[in-house]
C-alpha cells in the first residue's frame, strides 16, 4: 500500500485517532509516572489536552486546511495541562504552521512540519531536558529529515518514524536516572507515541485498537526484595518547589519577544520546569515555584488570568507513594500497618467551598480547596456541617465560600461559634462568584487584605442559571408555565421560554454588556458536551468581543451556570 499525498479530511481523521488512542491509554500512561509526580498524571494532562483540540477539530464541517490547523493549534493551546500537556501543544503549534499552508501534504511538508514541531516545543521550554517528550520528538524529526529524499511513500515514511520515535523512548531511561531507578521510559515521550501510532492506523484505514501490550510487564517490581528498589528510590527523590502552577494570560495588548523573555528570566528566579507560550491573544504558562502569587501577580501585569491550576506536588508524590507500598505490601501477602502519624502543624490559610457537580468540584480543587461540602439550592448545608468541614481544615486562618445566598447565614453562624481558628466568610452567592475568589487571592498577603479583595471582585461577577418550571406562576412582571425554561439573574428571573436555547440567548443579552471580557459556561449532568459546545459558539458569534471558555460542571436541576466577567 502505498500513499503519496495526504488531504485534509484525512490529516483531520488521522489527528482524532491519535487523540482518541492518547485518551483510551491515558490510565496506562499515568502508571509510568510513579516517580515524584513533577505534574499530576501525564497521561491524564496529555489527553485533556489533545481532547481539547480533537473537539475543535470534530466541529468543523469539510474544513480547509488553514482552519483545521488553527483549531488543533488553538485547541491544544487553551487545553493545555501540565508541563507535558503545554509541550505537546507546542509540537502542534510549530506542526500546524507548516501544514496551514498547503492544500494536501507530502513526505517533504511532513519532514518540514516535524522540524518545525520541535524547534517551537524547544523553545517554548526554559531549560530542555533530554530523556523527555522532546527527545523523543527530535528523534522522530532527525529521521524524518533524513527519509525526506529517498522516498514519497507516506507509509513507509511514517513506519520508519515511528519506529526511531521507539527507540528512543526506549533509551530514555539512560539519559534520566530517575527513569531508570523508577523502571519506567519517559511517560511524555510514551504518550507522543500512542498519538502517532492512532494516526498511523487511520492513515492505513484501520480500526483503532485500544489493547495495551504488554502493559503488565513494563511495571514489574524487581524480585527478591521487600519494598522495591524503584519504590524507595522515588520517595527519597527532592521536589524542591512545591506547587505545579499553570494558567492563561488574556493579553491587553500582544506581548513583545522582549516581555515575554523578561516573564520567563523572572519566573526563573522564583521556580523551574518553565514554559511561556505566547500568540496574539493569549500566553500559556507553566512554572514550578513555592509561591503560586507571585507568578500570577507578575501575569496580571500583561492582562486578566484564567483557567488556573495550583497543585501540591509533594502531597501528590506522597500519596502515591503510600498507594503503592500499600500495594506491594497487598500482593505479598503482608498486612498494612497502621501508624500513628505525628499531628502536622497547622497551614496559615485554607478554604471550603460548597459545591455541587462532579466537574465543578474538581474545578475547586484545582484552586486549592481543602474540604468540599456537597449542597446547593435544592440541599442547603447547616451550621452543624460547615463546623465539621471547618474542624477536619488544619490552618489558622479558614475562608468559607458559600457560593448561594441561602447558605451565607449559616456559614457566619459557624464562624461565630468557632474560637480556636479564624473564619472568614466571602459571600459568595454563586459558584462562579467562589471561582472568582478563589483566583483572586494572592498567598503572600495577609487574610484581611485577602478578605478585602475576594469580597471585591466578586461583585464584579454577574451569573446567570438556567433551569425549569415545576409549576405555573408570575413572577417579576412574567408568566411562567410549568416546565418553562428560565434564565435566573443575581436578581431575579432574566428570561423565560419554551425552547431552551432562545431562553438562555435572551438571558445573554442581558448579562453581557461593553465592558464584558469573559463568558464562563458551566454545563449540568442533563446536558451533552456537544450542546454545550454548540451554545458555547452561538454565545461566541453573538458577543465576538468576549472570550467564551466552556467546562463540565455536572451539577443537577441546573442545565447551564454562566458567569460573566
Amino acid at each position: 500500500m502505498e500513499i503519496t499525498t495526504i488531504n485534509t479530511e484525512l490529516v483531520a481523521k488521522m489527528f482524532l485517532a491519535g487523540a482518541k488512542n492518547l485518551d483510551a491509554k491515558k490510565e496506562w500512561i499515568n502508571e509510568l509516572n510513579v516517580f515524584p509526580v513533577p505534574d499530576g498524571d501525564t497521561g491524564t494532562n496529555m489527553s485533556m489536552t489533545i481532547m481539547s483540540a480533537a473537539r475543535e477539530v470534530s466541529a468543523l464541517e469539510k474544513p480547509e486546511m488553514k482552519a483545521l490547523a488553527k483549531a488543533i493549534s488553538s485547541g491544544s493551546l487553551r487545553g493545555a495541562r501540565g508541563n507535558s500537556g503545554v509541550i505537546l501543544s507546542q509540537l502542534f503549534r510549530g506542526f500546524t504552521k507548516v501544514i496551514a499552508e498547503y492544500d494536501e501534504i507530502n513526505v517533504q511538508i511532513l519532514s518540514d512540519s516535524f522540524q518545525k514541531a520541535v524547534e517551537t516545543a524547544y523553545k517554548a521550554v526554559m531549560k530542555p531536558k533530554e530523556g523527555t517528550i522532546l527527545t523523543v520528538a527530535k528523534g522522530m524529526s532527525d529521521r524524518a529529515l533524513e527519509l525526506c529524499d529517498d522516498t514519497e511513500d507516506l507509509v513507509y515514511f511514517c513506519e520508519e518514524v515511528i519506529k526511531e520515535g521507539d527507540r528512543v523512548l526506549d533509551l530514555t531511561p539512560e539519559m534520566l536516572p530517575v527513569l531508570k531507578q523508577a523502571g519506567v521510559v519517559d511517560s511524555g515521550g510514551q504518550g507522543l507515541m500512542q498519538v502517532m501510532k492512532g494516526a498511523m492506523d487511520a492513515l492505513l484505514g484501520k480500526e483503532v485498537d485500544y489493547t495495551i501490550e504488554g502493559a503488565e510487564t513494563i511495571k514489574k517490581a524487581p524480585e527478591n526484595t521487600g519494598t522495591s528498589y524503584n519504590i524507595e528510590a522515588q520517595a527519597n527523590q527532592e521536589i524542591k518547589f512545591a506547587y505545579c502552577t499553570q494558567f492563561l494570560i488574556m493579553l491587553d495588548t500582544p506581548i513583545t519577544l522582549q516581555q515575554e523573555n523578561e516573564f520567563k528570566s523572572y519566573l526563573e528566579t522564583i521556580g523551574d520546569s518553565i514554559v511561556v507560550v505566547a500568540d496574539d491573544e493569549i500566553v500559556k504558562v507553566h512554572v514550578h515555584t513555592n509561591d503560586p502569587g507571585l507568578a500570577m501577580q507578575r501575569g496580571l501585569t500583561y492582562g486578566s488570568l484564567t483557567t488556573i491550576i495550583i497543585e501540591n506536588m509533594k502531597l501528590e508524590r506522597d500519596e502515591k507513594i503510600s498507594a503503592l507500598k500499600e500495594k506491594e505490601m497487598q500482593s505479598a501477602g503482608i498486612p498494612e500497618e497502621k501508624e500513628e502519624k505525628p499531628a502536622e502543624p497547622p497551614k496559615e490559610m485554607g478554604f471550603i467551598s460548597v459545591s455541587i457537580g462532579e466537574g465543578i468540584n474538581e474545578i475547586f480543587k484545582g484552586l486549592g480547596v481543602d474540604y468540599i461540602i456537597e449542597g446547593g439550592q435544592t440541599m442547603n448545608p447547616s451550621t452543624e456541617d460547615m463546623l465539621n468541614a471547618i474542624e477536619k481544615v488544619n490552618a489558622k486562618t479558614v475562608f468559607i465560600l458559600p457560593n448561594n445566598k441561602n447558605i451565607i447565614l449559616a456559614a457566619n453562624q459557624a464562624a461565630s461559634l468557632v474560637e480556636d481558628k479564624k473564619i472568614i466568610v466571602i459571600p459568595t452567592k454563586t459558584i462562579p462568584q467562589g471561582i472568582t475568589a478563589l483566583i483572586n487571592y494572592i498567598p503572600d498577603s495577609t487574610p484581611e487584605d485577602n478578605e478585602q479583595r475576594m469580597s471585591s471582585e466578586i461583585s464584579m461577577v454577574k451569573t446567570g442559571q438556567v433551569t425549569y418550571a415545576v409549576r405555573d406562576t408570575v413572577i417579576d412582571d412574567k408568566e411562567i408555565k410549568q416546565d418553562d425554561f428560565m434564565g435566573i439573574g443575581d436578581s431575579g428571573i432574566l428570561s423565560v421560554g419554551q425552547n431552551l436555547e432562545p431562553t438562555v440567548m435572551d438571558m445573554m443579552k442581558q448579562l453581557v454588556d461593553e465592558d464584558s471580557a469573559i463568558v464562563s459556561i458551566y454545563y449540568g449532568e442533563d446536558t451533552k458536551e456537544e450542546d454545550a459546545n454548540a451554545l458555547g459558539e452561538k454565545i461566541g458569534e453573538a458577543f465576538p468581543d468576549v472570550e467564551i471558555e466552556v467546562h463540565y460542571g455536572g451539577q443537577p436541576i441546573y442545565y447551564y451556570v454562566i458567569s460573566v466577567e
